[in-house]
């Protein structure tokens, strides 16, 4: 038994229970809690005499459980009492001995390290004086003097144990109660014979229990969920009557659901016997991306999905008819963002990139990369068995495969299977369409889900297992004050779920991972011990459902099937900025002004369908948005001038100058009303304010943006908010990385050029010339590195390009750009951001002499690009051309041919973007805004100034 007198105890007469100081300060400290008199009974003398296996040779894990063996002896005992023994119940103890080992790794690791460094360990070796260590803890009283130090360590362990013991005589009982029924519904008849596992998985809910595999011994399986499965049953109602409707097929679940629990079907992971299996798999995947959608349906991660052959079946339904949280952000309730929010996208069927310390892994239904790396870290342990062992972190890895379906050995990329998924969506989301009435009829399928019990999501579940985990630290074990303090971290969240703190916080002191429940027919939730919150949901998920059936339309359906396509292009893949050459035999045809106008026209009545507002006037636009130059992302679009509103803004206001039709204006104006919200918030968050920039990517694209709207639309307002963005310029320190034309002081520079005639402007182009020239000046003394010395956009070209753009009385500048000039270079891609492009352009500005009579022959005769944007594709390339064009007769000629080629290509293959797959997206380096924008510039040079930031154009 534990010592009170070893515990920590105020000077009274009366000492408190041992247990009291792992109880959280507002819990009762009598009675005794369950997990205290576990604890009690397994220290207490009777049980730690009794044998367990010695350790196999090298399984540290297995020589520590040595040391927790009266709890799990504990754990053996009451089993045995209920009749349990042999093989399954050595298979649970072997579990959970390894799950107490995790839970109490860093303190043994640091009591391990203090009696090293105290030198109190025998043994010749590191590995002898971990066994020496261990072999002081082994012992019932030994045991109890170690938890005395760590009583919530003692907590713990009891109510981990305590909880396991519970849940797995439950689940034994249950199944000896449903057996017969199990064998009818789910195993064809055949008695499968005795059991002969129990796997447990996923996470841990009411008091430590989880869903589990049971194996027999005929290896027939099926699963086990401690949670109510009508909804299941109900899913499984609506498949069928999509079924009924297409001839799809889809195959479902078989579900034997009982009061409070239920059982599956085990579904085996099998591979595809030909491609059009494959073919079929996509096509079934696609409608049930369609129910799910309209079903309001999200986390179906790749766990959650098995690749049966040509069937894609879905295991785990929970989250249907979920609520939708409403995001505030810095600029209000974005229009674009609401709507990825209830978009296809929540389902998490669709790629899904989970950003990370470590950079993105995509654990999607259709993703869920096998043996991936995953973008966090996981603790891990160095020196594993040695007096030196200490804790490390290392990057996880994913444990996806089960949910792709394979063909030869490999598994399929759902993004060569978009036609598939697209065919089985129009499939099931016309269906709904024409059927709608009947399935929102009273008694319908829809309404048979409205009692049923559905998991509300709060927060995501990776939030509740890190508090969990670092809650293990040795420091808040001894003491709940300090246990507390890890976890109570949950209130600093945002209002609208500070409601379920206290909740959330019982279910972790427990160790479990906070569940709440909610049912479609109303707006209350309901804790894990069965509290309910009332009136916690703004409305009910099945008034948001019957909305979201009753809309459906050809609009909403391209809109998500665009968001199908880009989703897709997002899969993790290399990013690389160049463009193929196009298909031949495009043809030669010159171009006039007013034919690329149109066509500029059509692109801007494309990007004003695409427009997502709301009934407060609010605009804009989801996109595809390339994150740090390696991942693309569908992203709400945020104010920048390259893959944000601005640079929409600027196009469309550039269009409706030059047509003089009113609504491209007004819809650039709407677009841009979040910018004060915005840099209100900006004032008060001095890092991201560095982390922004000034580049062309960052506050020097802003501030270029809002000058040229000031023009566009002859409005005073966009020039009062430069004055505010230029303040937060001036507030930027000089980065210690490459100060490169995307992101740093060379974008600055040309962008405070071009803004003329403001006295903040000028100062800060002196600022950030000065910067150039130093640094330009150090590169030039030590040898350009390869990883700062290429191309326009990251590279010296782009520095060239600024500096010989400026109007400076300061020979540093000129010098500087010209060595800046000498030491870029480029790749041979064509394009401005880091080819052929970039180093004429660079070399022109700074006053290097080209060979323009080789450009104009290079550019007349190289194949069109395949695709048109403004970052790496056609248009961007032919930059160059447009500052030549005014005093070389000879490029002129060669615009109208490039102009009629572009016109050609358009007109055969779209406006194809720099975006993976093309999709067409609204932003203006790679998107549609910069298409028409470039076809402004091959129209109408002299008027529509080039996207680089030059001086304006008089």
């Amino acid at each position: 038994m534990l010592d009170s007198a070893t515990a920590a105890a105020p000077p009274t007469d009366q000492p408190k229970a041992w247990w009291s100081a792992g109880l959280a300060p507002h819990e009762p400290a009598s009675p005794m809690p369950g997990w205290a008199a576990y604890v009690e009974r397994s220290l207490d003398g009777s049980t730690a005499a009794q044998s367990v296996q010695e350790p196999a040779n090298g399984d540290w894990q297995q020589t520590v459980v040595r040391c927790l063996r009266p709890l799990l002896q504990t754990a053996r005992e009451d089993l045995t009492a209920a009749g349990h023994t042999g093989p399954v119940t050595e298979q649970f103890l072997h579990r959970l001995g390894l799950r107490l080992v995790k839970l109490s790794a860093r303190t043994l690791v640091l009591e391990l390290n203090t009696a090293r460094q105290r030198g109190d360990l025998a043994g010749a070796t590191p590995a002898e004086r971990f066994t020496d260590f261990t072999h002081r803890l082994v012992g019932g009283s030994e045991l109890a003097g170690f938890l005395a130090a760590y009583p919530v360590l003692a907590r713990v362990l009891g109510e981990a144990c305590r909880q396991s013991v519970e849940g797995h005589l439950e689940l034994l009982a249950r199944l000896a109660e449903d057996r017969e029924l199990l064998v009818a519904d789910l195993l064809g008849g055949q008695d499968p014979g005795p059991l002969t596992g129990v796997e447990p998985g996923g996470d841990l809910h009411h008091g430590g229990r989880c869903t589990a595999i049971l194996t027999f011994a005929g290896n027939r399986r099926i699963v086990y969920k401690p949670r109510p499965l009508d909804l299941h049953v109900h899913f499984n109602d609506l498949v069928q009557w999509m079924n009924d409707r297409t001839g799809l097929a889809i195959r479902v679940v078989r579900v034997v659901a009982r009061s409070g629990y239920g059982w599956l079907e085990h579904i085996d992971h099998h591979p595809c016997t030909d491609l059009a299996g494959v073919s079929r798999f996509y096509q079934r995947q696609g409608a049930l991306l369609a129910l799910l959608y309209v079903l309001d349906g999200t986390d179906m991660h790749y766990e959650n999905l098995i690749a049966a052959g040509d069937q894609p079946v879905l295991v785990d339904v929970e989250t249907l008819f979920h609520p939708n949280s409403t995001v505030q952000t810095a600029t209000g309730i974005d229009p674009a963002h609401a709507a990825l929010r209830d978009s296809v996208y929540r389902t998490a069927l669709l790629p899904l990139l989970l950003t990370g310390e470590h950079g993105v892994a995509d654990l999607s239904g259709l993703g869920g990369d096998a043996d991936a790396l995953a973008p966090h870290s996981v603790v891990d342990w160095a020196d594993a068995g040695l007096d030196t062992m200490r804790l490390v972190r290392r990057r996880a890895r994913t444990r996806g495969g089960r949910n792709r379906p394979y063909l030869d050995g490999g598994a399929a990329e759902p993004r060569d299977h978009e036609l598939g998924i697209a065919i089985g969506f129009r499939l099931a989301y016309t269906t709904i369409v024409r059927h709608r009435d009947e399935l929102l009829g009273p008694g319908g399928p829809i309404e048979r889900c409205a009692d049923d019990e559905v998991r509300y999501v709060a927060r995501p579940t990776r939030v509740y297992t890190s508090l969990l985990d670092e809650a293990t630290h040795p420091n808040a074990l001894r003491t709940a004050d300090n246990r507390e303090a890890w976890l109570e971290l949950l209130w600093e969240t945002d209002p609208t779920t500070r409601r379920l703190v206290p909740h959330e916080l019982g279910d972790l002191r427990a160790g479990d991972v906070p569940l709440f429940v909610t049912r479609p027919g109303g707006t209350d939730v309901w804790a894990a011990d069965g509290t309910r919150i009332p009136g916690m949901l703004s409305e009910s998920g099945l008034d948001r459902v019957r909305a979201k059936i009753a809309a459906l339309n050809e609009v909403d359906q391209h809109r998500q099937l665009w968001i199908i396509s880009a989703s897709l292009a997002t899969r993790p893949g290399p990013v690389v900025h160049t463009a193929r050459p196009s298909r031949p035999g495009l043809g030669t045809t010159e171009a006039d002004p007013e034919q690329l106008l149109a066509s500029a026209t059509d692109i801007a009545d494309e990007i004003v369908a695409q427009a997502v507002g709301d009934r407060g006037g609010h605009v804009n636009w989801l996109g595809l948005e390339l994150l740090d130059d390696h991942h693309w992302a569908v992203l709400p679009m945020g104010a920048g001038l390259t893959s944000g509103y601005l640079g929409t803004a600027m196009f469309l206001a550039q269009v409706g100058q030059l047509t003089g039709a009113s609504k491209y204006g007004e819809l650039a104006w709407d677009a841009i009303q979040p910018v004060p919200s915005l840099l209100e918030s900006l004032r008060t968050d001095p890092a991201a304010v560095q982390a922004i920039g000034v580049g062309m990517h960052g506050l020097g694209g802003i501030a270029y943006g809002l000058h040229r709207l000031a023009g566009l639309l002859d409005d005073p307002a966009p020039a009062a908010w430069l004055a505010d963005v230029l303040e937060l310029c001036g507030q930027v320190e000089p980065d210690s990385g490459f100060p490169t034309f995307v992101d740093g002081a060379a974008g600055g520079l040309a962008a405070m050029q071009a803004i003329e005639g403001v006295h903040t402007a000028a100062s800060l182009a002196v600022q950030y010339a000065d910067q150039l020239a130093s640094l330009v000046e150090q590169s030039a003394s030590r040898g350009a590195d390869s990883a700062d010395g290429l191309g326009f956009a990251r590279g010296h070209l782009g520095i060239a390009w600024a500096l010989g753009r400026y109007r400076s009385a300061d020979p540093r500048h000129r010098e500087a750009a010209l060595v800046a000039a000498r030491l870029g270079s480029d790749t041979p891609s064509p394009g401005w951001c880091s080819g052929h492009a970039g180093t004429i352009l660079a070399r022109w500005s700074a006053g290097q002499p080209i060979d323009v009579d080789e450009y104009l022959t290079i550019t007349r005769h190289r194949p069109l690009l395949d695709d048109l944007s403004l970052c790496h594709g056609e248009l961007g390339a032919l930059e160059p051309l447009l500052w030549l064009v005014d005093q070389y007769p000879a490029a002129e000629v060669v615009r109208r041919r490039r102009a009629g080629m572009v016109l050609t290509a358009l007109a055969h293959h779209g406006p194809r973007c720099g975006t993976p797959g093309s999709v067409a997206s609204s932003g203006l380096l790679n998107g549609l805004a910069g298409i028409g924008y470039g076809l402004l510039r091959l129209g109408f040079h002299r008027q529509v100034p080039s996207f680089l930031f030059p001086p304006p154009v008089v």
